[in-house]
């Protein structure tokens, strides 16, 4: 039988431990709620990538300017990161993708005179407009994020609140085919309008098994300006080995931009190696919930 100090003491070391039991369990809870940023270096290219918790304080939702303006230009004072958003003519400023906030949609590119009325499109353009976009619910009072086609079904018991269009989708398979990026005719390749298997600058967004959403820029080597970047098809496989499940292709290669800590990273280079700052459209956001 034990003494009354060895009782004593045996309740004081567990309650020690059991004390360390839950701060650990606290700090971990605590830690995942926190954006993450890293790099991941490889010989071609280099990976930026910003991790955002599906169980934390932040909101990710597309936005739009009336001009073309640099990512920085975008951030407001709880702007916490983004990255470049979908596609856009920079001749006449207008979007080829389609834009969603508040449930409305707010950028639209059936109201794009160049690219509706440009005969080699013309038979391309039901693929265009039913092309990937990132997607934020409300569903029974909960945020959920997805990547469907434009033209797929809301979820039963959820409201489309925001959405951003880009592509093509690159998980779980790609469909630069069905959304006309790639077109084939007697099985030889007569469209690729985003130069799928070359090495480029590169812009995705993902999301994870658990919900986790995941924003990836690849740029290029500045040692490398002609041959440096990340193909389409290897993007895939590199978000498929981090863990996505779901995965949509940004505007890239000089519009490939990325926010973080205050600054702008960019994709491009020139030849001699120097980032490209080109003015965008849109981007995605990441913001803290208000």
């Amino acid at each position: 039988m034990k003494q009354p100090k060895q009782v004593i003491l045996t309740l004081v070391c567990l309650g020690i431990a059991l004390s360390i039991i839950v701060h650990s369990s606290s700090a971990q809870s605590a830690s995942t709620e926190h954006i993450q940023y890293q790099t991941i270096e490889r010989s071609q290219y280099t990976v930026h990538l910003v991790t955002i918790p599906h169980r934390s304080n932040y909101l990710i939702r597309p936005e739009i300017s009336g001009e073309l303006q640099d990512i920085t230009k975008f951030a407001q004072e709880d702007t916490v990161a983004a990255i470049n958003g979908g596609y856009f003519d920079p001749v006449n400023q207008k979007t080829t993708s389609f834009i969603v906030q508040q449930s409305q949609i707010i950028a639209d590119p059936r109201f794009n005179e160049r690219l509706v009325d440009n005969p080699d499109l013309k038979q391309y353009l039901r693929k265009i407009f039913n092309r990937a976009e990132f997607r934020r619910y409300n569903c029974n009072a909960q945020t959920q994020y997805d990547i469907q086609l434009h033209s797929a079904p809301i979820p039963t018991n959820c409201t489309l609140i925001e959405s951003l269009g880009g592509g093509p989708g690159l998980l779980p398979q790609d469909s630069s085919r069905a959304e006309a990026f790639t077109a084939y005719r007697d099985g030889k390749k007569i469209r690729d309008a985003i130069a799928r298997e070359s090495l480029n600058a590169r812009s995705a967004i993902a999301i994870m098994d658990n919900q986790d959403v995941m924003l990836i820029m690849v740029a290029q080597k500045p040692d490398k300006p002609l041959n440096s970047g990340i193909s389409l098809i290897e993007l895939a496989d590199v978000l498929s080995n981090l863990g996505a499940v779901k995965a949509m292709n940004l505007d890239g290669g000089s519009s490939a931009s990325l926010y973080y800590n205050g600054q702008g990273i960019y994709g491009r280079v020139d030849q001699e190696g120097n980032q490209i700052q080109r003015p965008i459209k849109s981007i995605l956001s990441v913001v803290t919930k208000p």
